[in-house]
């Protein structure tokens, strides 16, 4: 099956990683089907350019609020027509920094519902048209190094990716047999917005704990999405894979 024909939806797309994804995924070929909170300058861009082309969908949606994101994937599958739901790339998440024991219960309670329960609804609002269209799939969670690495004042956030890896491991298993394939991808600091709170020194520090030198960049990370979703991808799944400059190592 074409890629034109092959449905990819991506979560979290106003800016940074999700937005990259899309532009790249646009470029492949893929028609894409996103949501955000709200709209960027940069993704009016993109709807701009092929929207009027019915190659890219977009929906205000905040992942994390079940109604939302059903009203979104209802939408979605609408709007693609005959194409179907090949792919779904859970980028969507927050972050909060504090210590755990002053940080307020509302703040961490939204992490989880954001990061990992919308991350399992969506998984299972598209396994139900994956399964449906009997093509096989791919489903990619964007996790981070900091789930199995951790950083102080980060523990919620910690938990949340670390429990994308759980998720991972277990659907690639669930769906294995019906050729759909469970990854996560686990980027290291970025220079994206998340990053832009970081002071010189912290920079600083993770730069020099970077074996390659430097914070990454989105274009890092897309070619690993654009592999994971490719045939050539059919036999990896269940893995958590990093892409953090040696960091890790």
């Amino acid at each position: 099956m074409s890629q034109e024909k092959k449905l990819v939806v991506v979560t979290g797309a106003s800016r940074g990683l999700g937005l990259g994804i899309v532009a790249d995924l646009l470029e492949q070929g893929y028609p894409i089907a996103t949501c955000s909170r709200s709209r960027s300058g940069e993704l009016d861009n993109l709807l701009s350019r092929h929207s009027p082309a019915g190659r890219l969908f977009w929906r205000a949606c905040q992942v994390g609020q079940e109604a939302e994101e059903e009203a979104f994937m209802s939408a979605a599958l609408e709007w693609a027509g005959e194409r179907k739901l090949y792919g779904l790339i859970n980028n969507a998440g927050i972050a909060g920094d504090g210590i755990l024991a002053t940080f307020p219960k509302i703040n961490i309670e939204e992490i989880v519902r954001v990061n990992l329960l919308g991350a399992i609804r969506m998984a299972r609002l598209a396994l139900r048209a994956m399964l449906t269209a009997r093509i096989g799939g791919r489903i990619i969670n964007i996790g981070s190094i900091i789930g199995s690495g951790g950083v102080t004042g980060l523990a919620a956030y910690a938990a949340s990716k670390a429990g994308l890896d759980g998720l991972t491991r277990s659907l690639a298993r669930e769906v294995g047999p019906r050729g759909i394939t469970v990854n996560s991808v686990a980027p290291g600091y970025l220079e994206t917005d998340m990053s832009n709170g970081l002071s010189p020194d912290e920079r600083g520090r993770i730069v020099r704990r970077t074996p390659a030198g430097r914070l990454g960049a989105i274009s890092d990370v897309v070619p690993l999405i654009r592999f994971l979703l490719s045939e050539d991808a059919s036999f990896i799944t269940g893995q958590s894979i990093r892409v953090d400059g040696g960091i890790g190592a």
